[in-house]
């Protein structure tokens, strides 16, 4: 298993056949190594069961968008509290026992009491908006005040942070429910979805497999109709990552367009919080309520865009796409290749190019220590006040003690690679943009993955996590179909600066046209 320091350092090789010039490579202190070994799970072979559509007469609310949802409940036909239940079951039934996911590290003991009060003010004075009783979960590196905040360490095990989030504020004054919180991989250092708190998360498409990461407790809960939407973290693909691996779309905003204050941090440069849902209507809804100016964190613009306005199912339509040359697993490869062609086949033009190189991005996931130093500082009630000491807390755990050891001795930033990595996100961002104009495109595209969900122990990388986040880009992940062992596979859309509503509506054109949705065979109707 790779930290994310270290696949960032890779990202290069992945798309050096693409790349107009050489990357160049540099070295850092304390690059210590990652864990070679998960923690031991119990997971055997799920039978393979060969994809099928979600069919049209599941029973209501599974699969529901929010659209659908707030219908049933303007219309008296349900209600969030029954909703709220409906999910409950859900997680008793498959996370709980039966394939025992295990997606959530905690789930909120208060969610019934909060959704009967969304439904009384409902009754009294009408909706706040879409997101009004409607349940979301959250990955667990975001600070909510009501449950505890731990990044999957049992260092933090237990510790309740005193204010939420500035995008979780956001989405309770919405009226969202935070259902719970979401396994991770330990303190979003890598790609899988194991965490010496969480356990291993399971894939509810082969329970073999891992679900990917660093987000995969949220993505799992999303795909196995546990909650509506989630939120992850994306420094290098933490989100859109998982969310193919699940079946789902996942969106990376733009540097500044959402708030970072209060996340446990990886890369304080790239670090984002991101979304992912079952459609891209959902998607945009829970953008349009989380975007936007936070006075604490200076990066932040005012957001005065609609993007469930975006949502277009002709959004394909006149768009030029950039497809990026790749070399896949055979069958992801025909996949991904066949989405290329319904992108045409409704409405896109595809032109092909080649991405632009940088300099190296790893040295910005050297951020971590100072990072994780801070926050705990600002939160003196934190059990622990330092990564050193998380450090010597999790030292038992054989699987993350080299992650925390080598992030431990990462003593400072100031350095020469670091420096040439912040100096160099800006020619880079100037670079896509400028191939961009030189081909008129509207975006460009590339794989999600070379290939499926690893078997549970093995590592495996997104085919490009670096470019949209050292850009600062806007990047959304869309699946594109299944193997023929039921594995979803996808592909990414990665656009200009603030150009959300672009990707959007092309995403949702895609959708309209394709219907890549299916219910994992693990997690059925009750």
């Amino acid at each position: 298993m790779t930290s994310a320091r270290a696949l960032a350092g890779c990202f290069f090789a992945v798309l050096v056949s693409a790349c107009t010039t050489t990357p160049a490579t540099s070295s850092a202190p304390g690059s210590g190594t990652t864990p070679s070994a998960t923690p031991s799970v119990s997971a055997s072979p799920a039978e393979v069961i060969p994809p099928q559509p979600v069919a049209s007469s599941v029973p209501f609310p599974l699969e529901a968008t929010i659209p659908e949802l707030q219908k049933a409940m303007e219309n008296g036909e349900l209600t969030s509290l029954e909703l709220v239940d409906f999910y409950l079951a859900r997680i008793a039934a498959y996370d709980d026992a039966g394939p025992k996911l295990n997606a959530f590290i905690f789930v909120n003991p208060r969610a019934r009491k909060e959704a009967a009060a969304l439904d009384a003010e409902r009754a009294a004075s009408g909706p706040r908006g879409p997101l009004h009783g409607i349940p979301v979960v959250l990955k667990d590196v975001i600070d909510t005040a009501d449950m505890p905040t731990t990044g999957g360490s049992r260092a933090l095990e237990g510790f309740v942070p005193d204010e939420d989030a500035f995008q979780v504020r956001k989405l309770r004054e919405a009226g969202a429910i935070i259902l719970g919180k979401t396994n991770l991989y330990e303190l979003a250092n890598g790609f899988n979805s194991v965490s010496s708190l969480g356990g291993q998360t399971l894939s509810p498409y082969d329970l073999s497999r891992d679900p990917g990461g660093s987000s995969g407790g949220s993505a799992v809960a999303v795909t196995a109709n546990f909650a509506v939407a989630g939120f992850g973290t994306d420094s290098c693909g933490s989100v859109r990552y998982p969310a193919v691996l699940n079946d789902l779309y996942g969106l990376r905003p733009t540097a500044g367009l959402s708030s970072r204050t209060g996340l446990i941090p990886l890369s304080m440069t790239l670090d984002t919080m991101a979304p992912m849902a079952r459609s891209v209507v959902d998607l945009a809804i829970v953008l349009d309520a989380t975007a936007g100016k936070d006075p604490q964190d200076p990066t932040t613009v005012k957001v005065d865009a609609s993007y469930q306005d975006a949502v277009d199912p002709n959004g394909l339509s006149g768009r030029r796409i950039g497809v990026v040359s790749f070399t896949l697993d055979p069958e992801v490869d025909q996949l991904v290749s066949a989405a290329v062609d319904d992108l045409e086949a409704n409405g896109a033009e595809i032109v092909e190019v080649a991405m632009p190189c940088c300099s190296d991005v790893g040295p910005l996931f050297y951020e971590q220590h100072a990072g994780i130093d801070e926050y705990l500082a600002a939160r003196p009630t934190a059990p622990v006040g330092s990564m050193r000491e998380m450090a010597r807390l999790n030292v038992e755990d054989a699987a993350f003690t080299e992650l925390y050891r080598g992030e431990v001795e990462v003593k400072t930033t100031d350095f020469p690679a670091h420096r040439e990595a912040l100096e160099g996100r800006d020619p880079f961002r100037d670079a896509i943009v400028a191939l961009m104009d030189e081909n008129d495109l509207d975006a460009l595209f590339y794989p999600e993955s070379r290939n499926p969900a690893p078997p549970i122990g093995n590592y495996q990388e997104p085919y490009d996590c670096a470019a949209a986040p050292y850009a600062g880009l806007p990047a959304i992940s869309v699946p594109a179909g299944f193997t023929s062992d039921g594995l979803p596979v996808g592909f990414e859309l990665m656009g200009r600066p603030f150009a959300e509503p672009t990707l959007i509506a092309m995403a949702s054109g895609y959708e309209a046209h394709t219907d890549h949705r299916i219910l994992p065979p693990t997690t059925p109707p009750l």
